[in-house]
């Protein structure tokens, strides 16, 4: 059986509060742990209204104290935001507190645009510098050497587990030559997906943390008890990455019978795009669909992100989800 894992953005829904977000991700989270999930992983945004993982390592923490062994961390910390030393320390605190349950997933983008990542950052030239980020921080979570006059305090030794995240070539072609696990932003970005994955398999060299290539499938899934219900339960999803697309960023909209309705034809075009590796639908529906991704790219993990309204709704299709991935078989 493949492991599969949960992306969660601590979603602020039409009608509800950050508060709120925040402390249903905790119960979202208690869930996955019963339903055989392997990790939570939350993801770093700025200046999103429907978002409220923003302080990504302190929410890290808040879903980890609520929760007793499914792995957490970051799907993932944006890191030209931060100086890697800030980074090392944060994690390795967390790696502290939570002895080998803390996973560090980094990427390249700002997570934001571009004047909230100058407000961010004060300046952008830290984005060429991220190969030199990654490894400096690594050098930060592992074992000090002799006459470092830096280290991480907490942080240095705990070797933190680290994997790269992309939507292009590049984060492929960094997490190969640094030989570090990969995680793909299909769930969103899913144009150069099997150039990346091939790239990332082809060029990857063995580490000391890792052996061989480690690919991670980042999929939407939409479960319900009928396919009618599961679209109806995305369109939450479609409405908002429209409005985030129209520079209109909004909290989670309500679901709506017809999404076709609500958003203009063109830019429903740009949305089914960038969400087309997902499955919605019942259980057999869903099955199916992932099935096939599975037989496409066979990945190591799948890693599932669903932005539902109701959060009963939310932790019924992972809980559904759940039972299809432990009947879908493995690529052979």
């Amino acid at each position: 059986m493949i492991p599969y894992s949960i992306l969660d953005l601590a979603p602020i829904t039409e009608g509800s509060d950050a508060r709120t977000a925040l402390l249903n991700s905790a119960d979202l989270a208690r869930h996955a742990e019963a339903a055989g999930y392997t990790r939570f992983w939350l993801a770093e945004h700025h200046n999103i209204p429907g978002i409220a993982s923003a302080a990504t390592a302190v929410v890290i923490g808040h879903v980890a104290a609520a929760t007793k062994t499914i792995r957490v961390g970051s799907g993932g910390i944006m890191l030209p935001n931060h100086a890697p030393l800030i980074i090392a320390e944060q994690f390795g605190t967390l790696a502290c507190l939570f002895p080998d349950r803390i996973d560090l997933g980094i990427g390249r983008a700002p997570g934001t645009d571009m004047m909230t990542a100058r407000a961010l950052r004060r300046n952008l030239e830290s984005t060429d510098n991220f190969p030199q980020d990654v490894f400096e921080l690594m050098t930060y979570l592992d074992d000090p050497e002799p006459g470092m006059s830096i280290k991480a305090n907490p942080g240095a030794g705990t070797k933190v587990p680290v994997t790269i995240l992309g939507s292009s070539t590049y984060g492929a072609q960094l997490a190969a030559y640094l030989g570090l696990p990969y995680a793909f932003a299909s769930h969103f970005a899913p144009a150069q997906l099997q150039e990346a994955l091939d790239i990332y398999r082809r060029t990857f060299r063995p580490s000391p943390q890792l052996s061989a290539p480690y690919f991670t499938l980042a999929v939407n899934v939409f479960a319900a008890d009928t396919d009618e219900e599961a679209r109806y339960l995305m369109s939450s999803l479609q409405q908002s990455f429209a409005n985030l697309r129209s520079g209109r960023p909004s909290l989670l909209p309500y679901p709506v019978d017809n999404v076709a309705q609500a958003i203009d034809p063109r830019m429903m075009a740009t949305v089914d795009e960038a969400l087309r590796v997902t499955v919605v639908g019942s259980a057999d529906t869903v099955r199916t669909g992932l099935a096939a991704l599975l037989a496409r790219y066979r990945p190591d993990e799948v890693i599932l992100t669903g932005q539902i309204h109701d959060h009963a709704a939310r932790i019924r299709s992972f809980q559904i989800a759940a039972e299809v991935m432990t009947s879908v078989p493995e690529p052979a």
